[in-house]
Formats: structure tokens, C-alpha cells, sequence
């Protein structure tokens, strides 16, 4: 559909994580990669994740999926729970990629308002090819909804990017 595009998408990776947890399903990051790249011509996927060294299964399948991982140190709360706020990155990595010209259009991968700014710039410049809510229609911020751009659910793709159950992976 969208092949011959060089669209970047943008991952906020507790986002997508915690947004398809909350659902009850899980994310097959092969298939998932495979249809931004076919629906949405995407050629390069930043994924944005806290640095957590057991997590290292989870980061190499993802790099071998076709992501490029931007890590952000964590940190600890009192109760030991890593937190690792990936959210000025993302929208670093956004903005450089915007004003160099290093690609068409963007996909944003988050339900989170505070991604609304960078969300109504890249309209406004005619880059936000579209935005992908992990969880689902009420539970997207309103933020990004009054933004008036094309938000999908990725509930309702599920059936396309799913881990089968039967898989090996």
C-alpha cells in the first residue's frame, strides 16, 4: 500500500506495552513491524524503552523485528518500580528527523496528551501521518483526539498484529 514511503514512526514503548497489557492481548512485534511498514510505508521505527538489563530477550527480539531502540536510563521509585520517561526523547528524535528532512511523514505510537504539542506541529506541517492508540477510543487522551488527525486503535487491528498463540515466537 504504502511501500515506497519513507514514513518514521515513533514508539513510546511503556505506552504501547502498558496500553495492550490493559487489553488482555500481546503485541507479535514481527507482525506488528511488517504492517507499519505496509500500511504506513514506515522504513524506520524508533521504539523507546527504559534500560532494564534483564529486559535484554525482550530488546534483542525487538532490534531483530526491525526496531531501532532508543533507551533512556531508569530510575528506581521507593517502592523499586523502574521508571524511565522516554517522552522528551521521543519528541528530541521527532524533532530533529523533522527539521533535517530525514523523512516524509510520521506516526506517532502512543495514547498519552502529553505528545499532543509535537502532535499538532507535525499536523500543522503537514507530517503526522497518523496517530496509534494502544488502548482504546475512551481511554486515548482527549488531548490527542481534538487534534483532528487520523487515530487509529490498535484494538482494532488486532487480528493483524496479535502474537498467535501457536507461534514459536
Amino acid at each position: 500500500m504504502n511501500k515506497y514511503k519513507n514514513n518514521f514512526a515513533y514508539i513510546d514503548g511503556n505506552n504501547l506495552y502498558q496500553g495492550v497489557k490493559s487489553s488482555h492481548w500481546k503485541i507479535d512485534f514481527y507482525r506488528f513491524r511488517r504492517w507499519l511498514s505496509d500500511k504506513y510505508g514506515i522504513k524506520r521505527a524508533y521504539y523507546f524503552i527504559g534500560l532494564i538489563p534483564r529486559e535484554k530477550d525482550l530488546y534483542a527480539s525487538l532490534q531483530k523485528a526491525g526496531f531501532t531502540l532508543i533507551f533512556k536510563e531508569v530510575v528506581y521509585d521507593g517502592e523499586g518500580k523502574p521508571k524511565g520517561n522516554c517522552d522528551a526523547d521521543l519528541v528530541l528524535q521527532s524533532t530533529i528527523d523533522f527539521f533535517e528532512n530525514n523523512c516524509e511523514g510520521q506516526v506517532l505510537i502512543t495514547s498519552d496528551g502529553d505528545y499532543s504539542c509535537l502532535a499538532k506541529f507535525l499536523k500543522n506541517e503537514n507530517k503526522l501521518t497518523a496517530i496509534l492508540s494502544p488502548r482504546g477510543k475512551n481511554q486515548c487522551s482527549i488531548l490527542l483526539k481534538r487534534i483532528n488527525a487520523s487515530v487509529v486503535y490498535l484494538n482494532d487491528v488486532k487480528s493483524k498484529i496479535e502474537l498467535n498463540k501457536k507461534s514459536p515466537r
